[in-house]
């Protein structure tokens, strides 16, 4: 039995992001899984106001997100790895969980950035909430050099 018959990798472009994304494709391949690449636009820091450069900002981001989301696609290809993309706007905690539970994920794939103390407590860490939102596995990929 496939232990991973679903996997669903978040791809953002960072080393973290690729070095994820490269894992991801090798156990998708090797396992045969279903592939989803899944790009987020988070929505937290210009949902409070609505005005047009808010809305600039938004169509900028939108736009870097699905370049991303090509990116991983293409970049998964090269792999010998054929995933559905998705493509979401929202908190990526919420939106992550989301797709996970939709799809019926058994692996979720994501890069983490190391964060300082002061950075930790500034931003807060998210991943403890991801983990309590959903029910199948979560492999977190460091890229070498943003170690502690």
């Amino acid at each position: 039995m496939i232990p991973f018959k679903r996997i669903l990798l978040c791809y953002d472009g960072t080393p973290e992001g690729r070095r994820a994304l490269r894992s991801g494709a090798a156990l998708a391949h090797q396992l045969g899984a279903e592939t989803h690449l899944l790009s987020v636009v988070d929505s937290s820091w210009w949902s409070s106001g609505y005005d047009v450069l808010s809305s600039m900002a938004f169509e900028i981001d939108e736009q870097a997100a699905r370049n991303v989301l090509s990116d991983g696609i293409e970049r998964l290809l090269a792999c010998g790895v054929n995933a559905t993309g998705h493509f979401c706007v929202g908190d990526p905690v919420d939106r992550i969980a989301t797709m996970a539970d939709k799809l019926r994920a058994d692996l979720i794939v994501i890069g983490h950035h190391h964060l300082g103390p002061f950075a930790r407590w500034w931003t807060g860490e998210r991943h403890a909430q991801l983990l309590d939102r959903v029910g199948c596995g979560i492999l977190f990929e460091v890229a070498p050099d943003s170690a502690p």
